[in-house]
Formats: C-alpha cells, structure tokens, sequence
C-alpha cells in the first residue's frame, strides 16, 4: 500500500500530500465510431500476370475496395486503408470512446486480434489514428515525425516479367518522363536470360537510371511457391552479374526465414542485399538486422498492422547503420503513409510505387483520392502539406 512519505519536511515548506493514484484526466478527444465505407468501380483498366505468381492475373481498376474511417465527438475523421470486416466489431470494442492518442495501446491490441492475418485490415485502424492525430496537431505526419524532407525520390516497381526489349523500351520511357530508378523482376527460369533483361535496361538507359532487381524469393513462409526457385549457388552468381552491372540491390534472392544463409549471402558479394516485406514483428527485424541478414530493410505497414510497427523498424535500422525502403503499403492511402515514414527517416532513399504502364500504373491506385501525389518531371514525389496524410477520399466515389 502506498504511504505518507517519512522524510520530514523542511522547515517553511508545505506538507507533502498523501500519495494516491489519480484517475487520467479526460482528454480533448475521444473516438465515436469507426466503419468501413465501400468505394464504387468507376473503371476496369485491365489485368496483367505478376510475374512473382505465374498463371495468375492482378486486375487494376479506377476505384473499388473500401477505406476505414474513424470519426470522434470533436468532428475530426480520420481514414486508412480498408479492412476485413470481421474486424470491425473488435476495432470498435477497443477504440470507441478511447483516446485516439494512446496509440501504442491500439497498436498492440489490434495486433492481438489480427493476430496471423497479413492484410486483414489492423494496419489501415492505425494509419486512420495516426491521419487522425495528424488533423488534431494541425501537422503533416512527416512533420509530426520529425521530417525534414519535402519530398522523395520514387521508384517504378515493375509487375510484371514481359521480354527484355519491352523492359529496356518502358525503361527509356520512364526515364523521359522524369523516373530516375527501376526495379525489375528476375523470374526467367535460367539465370542466363535474368542477367539478359538486366543487360538490355543498362545498355537502354546507361548510367541515367538507377536499376533495382528483385528475386521474390520469399513469397511463401516456407520454401516452395509458384514459379522459379532459387537456389544458394544461382544466388550468388546473381548477385555477383548485377554486381558488374552497378546494380542498386538484389532483394529476396531466398526464401524469408533463410536468415543464416541470406546472411552468408550477405558476406560474398558486394551488392546490398534487400528484404523483409513479407516479415511480421519487430522481433523477427531483430534477428535479421542481428545476423547482418539484409543491408536493406523493408518492411510493409499493411503486413505489420500500421506504421506505428514500422516506425520502430526504421529506429532500429538506424542504430545497426542500415537503410529502410518500405515495401509499397498496398497501392493507396498504405503507400501515402510510407510516403510520409520517407520523408521522416535520414536513412531511407527511395519510395517504392508499383508502376507497370499502361495497366499497372500507380495512378489508377491513387485514383481514389481528391488530391494524390504524383511523381514529377525530376523522379520527386512532394509531401502533402494537409494535416495527416494529407489527403482525401474522392466523395463521388463513394458507395451508398
């Protein structure tokens, strides 16, 4: 029980009171509600197979899916990206009447019940609560992060595998329209014709652009999947052949949990090795950044339950001197979230955007919002300036 302190008082000074746990005072604001609110389809753009998944489609449209919105009794909403719906009922069990300032309790009972479910939808409650205390500091989240950069450089992730004439021609359209970097997909079932794609970009695009390779080797947590695999030996020659061709990392050139062997990897060649998207928990960041498992960390706020998990990442990364490129948070409000967690970190160069032209452009994603970034004529994508994330549902978009 806790007591009257026993050290006398000084001569003059007033008696210290009767020591007691204080209710918390209620706070400014307290969250209402939270729903999920559907988008209508205003356009079918088309599908293209992902070359990570052959015999599959990825469809593009212009609208679709839905986002979170969480409104409080002060009249500020905040929005994230959308969620499965059987975890409405918990995201409100937890959050309605509560602070949305506490966030590291949110965090850590969403997690709790979207426990094993990449993508069901805790990440885009966190990133509305973080939109939210955005609006109630009048700040842009970068800012609110302690940000200094007003804009990035982004990055052209590729979707599909296509030939290495069509690559080297979308490279040099790319590079026309100001992008300054590309990441290809090495999926050819021969290394041989893998190193070919990579030569015929370089030769396209010189030393103007900068080129990214990913294996997608760690797709599955165990260690088959859909299409080539790879073994130790082919990635190493790999990594060495990019090495020669200046490029700017090989990323997941295993299967996910390879920590030992990724980072012997590590140790042979020069090239930074890249990885972590399909990672979940600061504990498993740990163990790869303890074992030198990758140069490159990155992370994804929609499989990490929010960028509350992924901003301690980007903490440790610093301390072990590594740099953080986010994986690219799910093609919308997740991605203008890792926009703002770039501008916030000194040791994160590029934003990733999955832009595969004309179909998988990153614009169609983007379409959902009254006021997207863009990427400009130098390969830049500014900061929003608006409190939060700085942007906005389209309102016609919305569903009835």
């Amino acid at each position: 029980m806790l007591r009257r302190s026993f050290v006398p008082a000084l001569a003059g000074a007033p008696a210290l009171p009767a020591l007691a746990f204080q209710p918390k005072p209620a706070g400014r604001i307290r969250i209402t509600d939270i729903r999920v609110v559907p988008l209508k389809v205003v356009r079918e753009v088309g599908s293209i197979e992902p070359a990570w998944n052959p015999g599959t489609r990825t469809q593009f449209r212009v609208g679709g899916g839905s986002f979170v919105e969480i409104r409080t009794d002060q009249g500020l909403t905040g929005i994230g990206p959308g969620m499965a719906p059987d975890l409405v009922p918990a995201a409100r069990e937890q959050l309605t009447g509560k602070d949305p300032f506490d966030i590291e309790t949110h965090a850590a009972r969403l997690r709790y019940y979207a426990a094993g479910a990449a993508y069901r939808g805790a990440a885009g409650v966190d990133i509305a609560l973080w939109d939210l205390i955005g609006k109630a500091c009048g700040q842009p989240l970068y800012k609110l992060w302690g940000g200094g950069k007003d804009r990035v450089p982004a990055y052209a992730s590729m979707i599909q595998l296509s030939t290495p004439e069509e690559r080297a021609s979308l490279a040099q359209q790319l590079l026309a329209e100001g992008w300054t970097a590309i990441k290809l997909r090495a999926h050819y079932p021969e290394m041989r014709d893998d190193i070919r794609l990579v030569e015929g970009v370089r030769k396209a695009v010189g030393d103007r652009m900068t080129i990214m390779i990913d294996a997608n080797q760690a797709q599955s947590s165990g260690d088959w999947q859909p299409g080539v695999l790879w073994d130790f030996e082919r990635a190493v020659e790999t990594a060495r052949e990019l090495q020669r061709l200046r490029c700017y990392w090989l990323e997941e050139p295993l299967p996910r949990y390879y920590f030992d062997r990724l980072a012997e990897l590590n140790r042979l060649v020069e090239i930074p090795i890249a990885g972590g998207e399909n990672n979940r928990g600061v504990h498993e960041f740990l163990a790869m950044l303890r074992q030198e498992t990758f140069d490159i960390l990155q992370p994804e706020c929609m499989v990490l339950d929010g960028v509350t998990t992924v901003r301690k990442i980007g903490v440790m990364a610093e301390v072990f001197g590594r740099r953080i490129v986010p994986h690219h948070g799910g093609g919308d409000l997740g991605t203008v979230a890792h926009l703002h967690l770039i501008a916030s970190w000194r040791h994160s160069p590029y934003l990733e955007l999955l832009h595969d032209p004309p179909v998988g452009s990153y614009q169609h994603r983007f379409g959902i919002m009254e006021n997207p970034p863009a990427v400009d004529r130098d390969g830049f994508v500014s900061l929003p300036q608006k409190p939060g994330l700085g942007v906005e549902i389209r309102r016609d978009l919305i569903a009835a």
